[in-house]
């Protein structure tokens, strides 16, 4: 398999790049710029001499076979038996981090929630520029962008107000926990005809407040007269202009008529909806399943299950599976670390190339919507898509991606991250379809003539990355029918290609197809 190798010095993205002004209307449906990457000072927790002892606190028996470990990894100077160590300590490790987990719905002390936040045991791992580049990192979600640490997405977890990810387990349970999950799917389908109804909605409102403006700009020229020149207390006859709005508002008026009526069908799945929706929150509340202020611990474990799933695929068999923070293998970096600011810039590159990476489609029309991004303490070195959207609500459901925190390289996780839920989402879209047609139909195709051996997803995302690195700067380093079939299901922006097209006559060619297919449609 082929494997693009990118390094902080010829990584394309731009990592300290000033973020462009532009119109409200463009910042309200794309990421806020990011003025602050750190804070000014940095907080003493690390510095707390108990830090280690909180850490280890209420945990019991757990934290005892864990400290028992840790002791003999942090003396030994041998670095065979280091080794040793490391390995014995992985999955006790992952089960006291899950253990620690459990109380996130409370206040946590801060060593706990830096343990799960950043995989820090104890301060004296790291030496003293990591730990003053640590407690620089901004603690709180101040951008309000759905970008999560592992503290911060296992509390919402607990709290219910995010669902377990997905798994393909069929997890045990009696009939009335069928029936609540069954009620649990129904109100997501639900509330996905809520939003989508919304969403139509304010499509059509503004499409009438188009036409209504229209029809206002037609009704005054219509009505703005000149006088007659034999008796100027007369106003003369329409002119050749006035008699053919006649037909414009004809027009207009049959327009605003079929909005109207739209609007009222919209209307009334939105409320028919809203009544599903109220029935099924009162079932659920008499099974006890919407407790106000209930914390699911079941969910926590089942998540952290997955979690750690996740890590595994970030780390890759031949990576370090190490989860601990350690200065053996942390190199603190403004711009090597996946900061959620890191994380929030390198989106919106993406995003300034990729022009439909977010875009979901309803009934035909556009909406942007941003996954979960979930940021693992691991040293894995590519991201991952765990599902491009909630199997009951294809509509406006977020999808979830994992990106570690402590890459070779953040642009590649997460571009890697991001090509994976690219060829996800195209691949559900096409459903039964998708070795034949739209984005996943084409590649595969392309793959089966090469005769190429492997997984399909790897060599698209790998491609991916070469398209949003080097073809978006009009490097040309994809196949002929790859770069074609990214061009036209995959496109880039139109900045982009209009950059593009006077680089060579490659991309030429392809922006006047463009324009072929736009003028066939019309």
């Amino acid at each position: 398999m082929k494997v693009m190798e990118l390094t902080e010095n010829n990584s394309t993205a731009p990592a300290e790049q000033e973020v462009e002004t532009v119109p409200a209307a463009a910042v309200q449906s794309g990421f806020p710029p990011v003025d602050k990457m750190f804070e000014d000072s940095g907080h003493t927790a690390f510095d707390d001499p108990a830090y280690y002892k909180t850490v280890l606190a209420d945990c019991g028996d757990l934290a005892q076979r864990l400290h028992g470990i840790f002791q003999k990894y942090a003396t030994t100077k041998d670095p065979k038996d280091k080794a040793i160590f490391r390995q014995q300590m992985i999955s006790v490790y992952w089960e006291f981090l899950g253990k620690n987990a459990q109380g996130v719905v409370r206040k946590l002390p801060d060593p706990k929630k830096y343990l799960l936040r950043f995989g820090l045991l104890h301060p004296n791992l790291l030496n003293d520029e990591a730990k003053a580049f640590l407690s620089k990192i901004p603690v709180e979600n101040t951008l309000a962008q759905s970008i999560y640490y592992l503290d911060e997405w296992m509390k919402l977890i607990g709290m219910g107000k995010v669902k377990c990810s997905t798994t393909d387990e069929v997890r045990p349970g009696g009939g009335h926990g069928n029936m609540n999950a069954h009620l649990q799917s129904l109100q997501d389908k639900t509330q996905g005809k809520i939003e989508g109804s919304q969403g139509l909605l304010r499509s059509k409102n503004a499409e009438r407040v188009e036409f209504e403006n229209k029809l206002t700009v037609l009704v005054k020229r219509l009505t703005t007269h000149t006088h007659y020149e034999i008796f100027p207390e007369i106003f003369d006859r329409y002119s050749e202009e006035q008699k053919h709005t006649f037909i414009e508002i004809q027009d207009t008026i049959k327009a605003l008529s079929r909005i109207d009526r739209e609007t009222a069908i919209y209307m009334k799945d939105l409320e028919q909806s809203c009544e599903d929706l109220q029935t099924i929150n009162g079932k659920l509340e008499e099974a006890g399943a919407a407790a106000a202020g209930s914390v699911d611990l079941k969910a926590i474990d089942t998540e952290f299950a997955s979690i750690r799933q996740m890590a595994k695929m970030t780390v890759g068999r031949q990576g370090n599976a190490f989860p601990v923070l350690t200065s053996e293998f942390f190199r603190a970096s403004a711009n090597g670390v996946g900061t959620r600011e890191n994380i929030i810039k390198l989106l919106s590159w993406i995003e300034s190339i990729d022009a439909e990476v977010f875009i979901r489609y309803y009934k035909n029309k556009p909406s942007r919507i941003v996954p979960y991004v979930i940021l693992l303490p691991t040293y894995g070195d590519f991201g991952i898509c765990w599902e491009p959207f909630e199997k009951a609500n294809r509509a406006t459901s977020r999808g979830r991606i994992a990106i570690p925190m402590y890459p070779k390289n953040p642009t590649l996780a997460v571009l890697s991250a991001v090509g994976d839920m690219r060829w996800q989402a195209a691949k559900e879209k096409s459903s039964f379809y998708w070795m034949e047609e739209g984005l996943t139909g084409n590649y595969y195709q392309w793959f089966q003539a090469q005769k190429l051996k492997g997984d399909v997803k790897s060599y698209f995302v790998q491609d991916y990355i070469i398209w949003m690195t080097k073809e978006s700067e009009g490097t040309q380093k994809l196949d002929k029918d790859v770069r074609g079939t990214f061009w036209r299901y995959m496109p880039f922006t139109q900045a982009v290609k209009e950059r593009l097209k006077d680089r060579s006559l490659i991309y030429q060619e392809l922006y006047q197809r463009d324009k072929n297919r736009a003028a066939s449609d019309l």
